[in-house]
C-alpha cells in the first residue's frame, strides 16, 4: 500500500512540474472528448519525455510496465489535476489492434507517432443505417491491383476535422455472414476523394462529422489483419474502448462538484444543505467505487481472458455510461444558475456575486457537459447493445 502512495505523490509531483496553468486551463474548460490537437500534442510530448504516453501499452512498445492500480492511479490524477485530455482513439484503441495484429511494419510506422502525438486518429465505424448494427454496413472497398477503392460514407466521426488518419471498418465480401465480409483499414485522412463535414453538438462542440469517401484509392499495406476478417480486430478494439473510460471522467466531475460546494458551504444558499441533492451526491460517490473496481477487473481480465473482458467491459460500458449522465446532471443542479454559460446581464446586476460568488471554470462548461453526456448511453455502443451481449455471453441467453 505505501508504494502505491509513494506512486500517486510521484505522479503528483510531475503534474505539479509540468502541467502549466495553460495546459491546465484546457483541461479545465474543454468539454469535448479530446482538447485542441496543438494543446494535446504539447501535452502528449511531455508525457512521451517521462515515458508516460502510453502507460498500458507492452514496455517494448513504450510501455511503463505498471500495474493495474497504477495505471488506474495515474489516469485518476491526469484527470483530478485537469491535465488536457489527449488523442485517446491512436492510444487506447488504435495502438493496441496494432500491437495485436499489425506486421512489424505496421507496428513502426505506427506506434511511436501516436507515442509522441505525432498522429491523430479517427474512428470510421458507424455509418447512416448502420451504428447499433454496425455489420450491416455499406461502405465498401474493392480490390484494384496492389490497392484497394473505397466509397461510402461514415457518420458520427469523432474529430475527423483535427485528424490526419482514420481506421475504417469496410465491407470486402458479401459472402456469408455479414461479420465476415468485413475488414479493418488505416489510412491518410488527406488522400483524394474524402471529404470531411461538420456535424455540431446540442451543447455546441464541434466534436462528430460526416465522412464521404469518392474512389478513395488506399495502399494494400492499408489492411490490418486479413481481408475479411476486420470483425475480429473490431471486437478487439472495442473492449479496450469500453473496458475503463468512464470512471475517471466521475472522479472528475464530483470534484468540480465538490469544489463548488466548498466554495459556498456556509451559505444559507448553498445547494448541500439541500439533503436531496446530498443523497444524490453520496449515491454517485457509492456506486463510482463499484465502477472503478469493474473497471480494474477488466483490466485484469484483458491480460489472460479477452473474452471474459469482452462481456464485463459491456457491464461496465451500462454502469459507466449512465453514471457520467447522472454525475453530469447533478453538476448542474448543484450549480444552478451559474451552470449557464456567458450570462453577461446577470453578472452586471451583483446580485449573485453576493449569493454565490464569481462563476469559475468548473461552473462554466456544467451544461455543456451535461449535453456532451447524452450521448455516453449510444456512443461506443448503445446501451441496448451492450444488454444484448451481456444475455449472450454472460446469462447464456
Amino acid at each position: 500500500m505505501s508504494s502505491l502512495r509513494e506512486f500517486t505523490e510521484e505522479i503528483r509531483d510531475f503534474l505539479s512540474d509540468k502541467l502549466t496553468p495553460e495546459l491546465r486551463h484546457f483541461g479545465e474548460a474543454f468539454t469535448g472528448y479530446d482538447c485542441p490537437r496543438v494543446i494535446a500534442e504539447e501535452w502528449t510530448g511531455i508525457l512521451d519525455d517521462q515515458g508516460w504516453s502510453v502507460p498500458g501499452w507492452p514496455v517494448e512498445h513504450g510501455g511503463t510496465g505498471w500495474s493495474t492500480e497504477q495505471l488506474v492511479i495515474f489516469k485518476r490524477e491526469l484527470a483530478l489535476a485537469h491535465a488536457p485530455r489527449m488523442a485517446v482513439q491512436g492510444v487506447d484503441m488504435v495502438g493496441p489492434v496494432v500491437i495485436e495484429f499489425g506486421t512489424d511494419e505496421q507496428k513502426g510506422a505506427v506506434l511511436p507517432r501516436i507515442r509522441r502525438g505525432n498522429d491523430w486518429w479517427a474512428q470510421g465505424y458507424s455509418e447512416p443505417g448502420a451504428g447499433s448494427d454496425l455489420a450491416s454496413l455499406k461502405c465498401r472497398a474493392v480490390r484494384v491491383g496492389e490497392d484497394y477503392v473505397v466509397n461510402g460514407t461514415k457518420i458520427w466521426t469523432t474529430y475527423a476535422h483535427e485528424c490526419n488518419k482514420i481506421f475504417c471498418l469496410v465491407r470486402t465480401s458479401n459472402e456469408g455472414k455479414p461479420q465476415a465480409g468485413i475488414s479493418f483499414f488505416m489510412f491518410d485522412l488527406d488522400l483524394p476523394g474524402i471529404e470531411v463535414r461538420p456535424i455540431l453538438t446540442f451543447g455546441g462542440e464541434h466534436d462528430f462529422n460526416q465522412v464521404f469517401f469518392t474512389d478513395v484509392r488506399v495502399p494494400g499495406s492499408a489492411l490490418l489483419g486479413r481481408e475479411n476478417e476486420g470483425w475480429t480486430v473490431a471486437k478487439f478494439l472495442l473492449v479496450g474502448e469500453r473496458a475503463y473510460s468512464y470512471a475517471v471522467y466521475v472522479h472528475d466531475y464530483l470534484e468540480r462538484i465538490r469544489d463548488f460546494v466548498n466554495q459556498h458551504a456556509s451559505s444559507p444558499q448553498s445547494p448541500i444543505q439541500a439533503p436531496a441533492l446530498r443523497a444524490k451526491l453520496a449515491s454517485i460517490e457509492v456506486e463510482l467505487a463499484s465502477l472503478d473496481a469493474m473497471e480494474q477487473k477488466t483490466l485484469e481480465l484483458m491480460k489472460r481472458d479477452k473474452g471474459a473482458a469482452s462481456a464485463l467491459a459491456s457491464v461496465s460500458k451500462i454502469h459507466g455510461s449512465v453514471l457520467r449522465q447522472r454525475a453530469s446532471e447533478l453538476a448542474v443542479e448543484m450549480m444552478g444558475v451559474y451552470a449557464v454559460p456567458q450570462q453577461p446581464r446577470l453578472m452586471e446586476q451583483g446580485s449573485l456575486h453576493k449569493l454565490i460568488g464569481e462563476p469559475t471554470a468548473n461552473t462554466a462548461i456544467a451544461v455543456s457537459q451535461y449535453f456532451s453526456d447524452r450521448a455516453m448511453t449510444i456512443a461506443s455502443g448503445t446501451t441496448e447493445v451492450q444488454k444484448n451481449i451481456i444475455a449472450s455471453r454472460v446469462l447464456g441467453l
